[in-house]
């Protein structure tokens, strides 16, 4: 029997339920929505989970499209599924947990005792290392940018080979290898031996069906690769990056872009220029090296000193 939270699936069999982590305001139960698919072979467990900061949906949308498509008679293995993280940031549309003003996705391993966000941490940590694998689905929020997986337990970590595998597994087709902060899931998990990966799909306002379209053949991806479904995933080239520079503004206005996401650019380069109003150029910013076009702020007006954009450094193929 696989259960996680109220939902419970003998071999063969699906369920959904909720995963309680604590009480609302009002003292009424805070619960997650979870679902377990408990395949008809034995095989390795996948954890799965979507919306650790509340505004990002396209995680949602992922987990909304693939559950109702896992067929426990076809699957090897199991699937733990929390579709939902951040219960009271999602609630008002918000990034951070507004009970204490955290970011779910810096406080794991979490504290079943703690705070609320650590309390949600702590629930989904342990669905989390029961399971051989970890998906984590973020986006980049209000940015512009591309479709990418991030690696972030560090190149020397023990697991760093295992999670490359995953990402590569997943094949958005760009890859993030760098060390994350501490309390991230990425970050906790292969601690504890997990390979873990968090694609960010894409950055958007909302539900963007692209990115989630991307998420959804990431997802089927990963579970051809490690043998819960038959068929082979074609494990493609992907552009790995290690680092960024990033670019602010020198003047106040209006952004125009000059590159593409994914566009290579090499040292001198423009990468945006900047206008007055009236479409008066006040300055030109050019690229400091080799790398790729990455992320940038999706509306044009900008401050002095302000972010603007983010090229990809240290990058090669794998």
């Amino acid at each position: 029997m696989t259960t996680l939270g109220t939902a419970s699936a003998g071999p063969g069999e699906k369920d959904t339920g909720r995963l309680r982590v604590g009480e609302t305001r009002d003292g009424s139960p805070a619960e997650l929505p979870v679902a377990v698919v408990n395949g008809a072979e034995s095989g390795k467990t996948l954890y799965v989970q979507a919306a650790s900061d509340g505004d990002e949906l396209n995680g949602v949308g992922v987990v909304q499209r693939v559950t109702p498509q896992l067929d426990p008679a076809e699957i090897a293995g199991e699937i733990l599924i929390v579709g939902i993280v951040n219960y009271h940031a999602f609630q008002v549309a918000e990034h951070r947990n507004p009970i204490d003003d955290t970011k779910m996705n810096r406080a794991y391993p979490g504290d079943e005792s703690g705070t609320s966000s650590e309390r949600v941490a702590a629930a989904t940590f342990e669905a989390a290392t029961r399971a051989d694998l970890v998906l984590d689905l973020h986006q980049g929020s209000t940015s512009r940018m591309l479709n990418e997986t991030r690696v972030r337990c560090g190149t020397r970590h023990r697991m760093h080979e295992e999670c490359l595998e995953l990402a590569k597994a997943f094949g958005c087709g760009y890859v993030l290898d760098q060390k994350g902060p501490d309390g991230q899931l990425a970050r906790a998990a292969p601690d504890e031996g997990v390979p873990t990966i968090d694609p960010e799909l894409g950055g958007s306002v909302g539900w963007d069906e692209e990115s989630i379209r991307i998420g959804v053949e990431g997802a089927f991806n990963v579970l051809r690769h490690y043998g819960f479904l038959d068929g082979d995933a074609a494990l493609e080239p992907q552009t790995r990056a290690g680092g960024f520079d990033q670019f602010g503004s020198p003047v106040g206005g209006l952004v125009r872009f000059e590159r593409e996401l994914g566009e290579r650019v090499t040292r001198g380069d423009t990468l945006f220029t900047v206008t007055d109003a009236f479409g008066q150029e006040k300055a030109e910013v050019t690229a400091d090296g080799r790398g790729v076009f990455w992320r940038s702020r999706r509306l044009p007006q900008v401050a002095t000193g302000e972010y603007v954009c983010s090229v990809a450094t240290d990058v090669d193929e794998y």
